[in-house]
């Protein structure tokens, strides 16, 4: 469909649709078919947040029996920026020890709980877009549409996850786990972390292949179920990325 085009905006009855795996499946095939589906008013979302959820439980596994938890805490903190060392450097033993164990058990925290995680970011970057796209660009989604529509479109995470793991049992050594970089799907991971200036590596790892499909997969799902152009929905999704990625560049300058 050209950008010119617009979707039509009248409701249209809910109805049998397509079933959750043709809308699994398609998301890689059509992505326009199963966004169509939700328009029509067919949002269940559960299954992907099942694969999403089931993907991400077998890569905490995989961290933990070929990294450990301890390591992978170990790796953050010699990874961080010079400043952040020389702060933890000048605590005292006790409290870098403190530090240490409730680093863990955040990091722990957020793979075991990682389930909710999924749904509370579904549910804030569906609030923000569905603001966007209805406030900004005269869209007529709803809530429960964006909400669905994010959750489909961010299934090609799971490749990077599923790559992950191999890299894990295949050429990985545990003292050079990055664990917020550990795909070889962007330009960062071709460069060493401990040498390159922060705020490039920042900037570097947002320029990711998967991410950038799942921003193409929003921009259109979010452009269907609201009946505006492709090209308002591409707009609204990459300039809350765009915002996003030069916050995390500008921090990482600073820590530098």
């Amino acid at each position: 469909m050209s950008d010119l085009e617009v979707q039509p905006v009248a409701e249209i009855p809910a109805g049998p649709g397509l079933s959750q795996t043709q809308r699994v499946t398609n998301i890689f095939s059509a992505p326009s078919k199963t966004f169509e589906d939700i328009k029509r008013g067919n949002r269940s979302w559960w299954l992907p947040w099942v694969i999403m959820a089931l993907v991400g439980y077998l890569f905490f596994a995989a961290v933990s029996s070929k990294v450990g938890m301890q390591t992978v805490v170990d790796n953050q903190m010699r990874m961080a920026s010079e400043s952040q060392q020389e702060q933890m450097a000048k605590a005292p033993p006790q409290q870098r020890e403190m530090t240490a164990k409730i680093s863990l058990y955040v990091t722990e925290g957020i793979f075991i709980a990682g389930p909710v995680f999924l749904l509370l970011v579904a549910a804030v970057v569906a609030l923000v877009l569905w603001g966007t796209i209805n406030f900004v660009f005269g869209g007529k989604a709803t809530f429960g549409g964006i909400f669905a529509v994010w959750f489909f479109a961010a299934l090609p995470s799971i490749l990077k996850t599923l790559l992950g793991i191999v890299v894990l049992f295949v050429g990985n050594t545990p003292e050079t786990f990055n664990i917020k970089n550990y795909a070889p799907t962007n330009v960062a991971a071709f460069l060493p972390v401990m040498e390159t200036n922060k705020a490039l590596y920042a900037l570097a790892s947002s320029l990711d292949v998967v991410t950038i499909w799942s921003l193409i997969l929003m921009g259109m799902g979010i452009a269907i179920v609201a009946g505006v152009k492709r090209s308002s929905g591409y707009i609204a999704v990459f300039g809350w990325w765009a915002i996003i990625v030069l916050i995390g560049v500008g921090v990482a300058a600073i820590q530098s």
